[in-house]
């Protein structure tokens, strides 16, 4: 199957749960090194489900649904300083997302 959208709603929801598992499993994946590898983090997905909602949760709401908890606690909780390299290769793979 090549087509993403022929995937059914009923699968492309269990695989976005098992998704969201994973990264609140793995909250030593940081933020910064899943921008640097994929281009998109816990934060985009947040407001990928806002968007998704058609106005029915606000960025937080939908960060927050992805975190488990508000990103500022999460933040507190988890987050690590970043290195200067971790930036830039943020920086280099967020522009191939343009």
């Amino acid at each position: 199957m090549s087509d993403i959208d022929a995937i059914d709603d009923q699968v492309a929801a269990a695989a976005f749960r098992r998704l969201v598992r994973h990264l609140r499993h793995r909250h030593d994946a940081q933020n910064v090194d899943l921008m640097g590898l994929a281009g998109f983090c816990r934060n985009c997905l947040g407001d990928w489900v806002a968007e998704a909602s058609d106005g029915a949760l606000t960025r937080e709401e939908g960060r927050a649904a992805v975190y488990g908890m508000s990103y500022a606690e999460w933040k507190a909780r988890f987050q690590t300083e970043a290195s200067a390299e971790q930036l830039a290769r943020m920086q280099e793979s967020v522009a191939k997302n343009q």
